[in-house]
């Protein structure tokens, strides 16, 4: 069977072989060859371990099998959500807003960060004729943690993708992601941190602006 790669990122190739997609985290030539030999077995069980657990309660690839440094999962045929996402309906898209809010509300209810909350990492696919799946994937950075601050700090990064790739409708998306989110045991607590990861990131932008206009200033 004939395998193609489909993405060659800075730490893993993606390669399809018909229905399989094989995750296969490179070596490092900068690295020790044992220190990375290590790094990435250990970051290969760990993202397998976390992809099937979080596989439990929403929408990820299913795994089948894993070797030291290769995860093998079914290939998802749907629709990379940033590509798609600004061609739908305003109705449709904000569904499925709700829907990634619903499944990092989930995870987060399991101590799960994802880590790298993006469209690019979201796949829709289509249920039924009224309904949209979304497959949450690329779990290389997922960790475990109970922190109310990792979690908030995970929401940050999901608006500030919003605001990058959709900044037309950021703002309706991400307040469809949060209603849904809201149904989290912790909810409350995350949201009124993100409020304050929010305010250090504004911080830390206005004092950016200001040292760049003291350097237009000097010159």
């Amino acid at each position: 069977m004939k395998q193609k790669i489909i993405v060659q990122g800075a730490e893993a190739k993606l390669i399809q072989k018909g229905k399989v997609l094989i995750k296969d985290r490179i070596n490092k030539n900068y690295r020790h060859k044992k220190i990375d030999s290590v790094l990435r077995k250990r970051r290969t069980r760990s993202e397998a371990r976390i992809i099937s657990k979080v596989g439990l309660i929403i929408d990820v690839p299913k795994i089948k099998k894993v070797s030291e440094t290769k995860i093998e999962m079914n290939f998802i045929s749907g629709k990379r959500l940033s590509d798609f996402l600004d061609e739908m309906s305003e109705k449709k898209a904000l569904n499925v807003c709700k829907t990634i809010g619903k499944s990092i509300a989930k995870i987060h209810d399991i101590d799960i960060i994802h880590g790298d909350l993006t469209t690019s990492n979201m796949i829709l696919k289509k249920k039924n004729k009224k309904e949209n799946k979304v497959y949450f994937i690329d779990f290389g950075l997922s960790f475990h943690s109970h922190r109310i601050e990792d979690k908030a700090v995970d929401l940050h990064l999901l608006r500030q993708a919003f605001e990058s790739k959709h900044f037309k409708r950021w703002d309706k998306y991400f307040k469809a992601v949060i209603s849904s989110y809201k149904k989290s045991n912790h909810a409350r607590d995350v949201l009124k941190q993100l409020e304050k990861v929010e305010m250090r990131g504004r911080y830390k932008r206005k004092q950016r602006k200001q040292r760049k206009e003291k350097i237009k200033k000097k010159d």
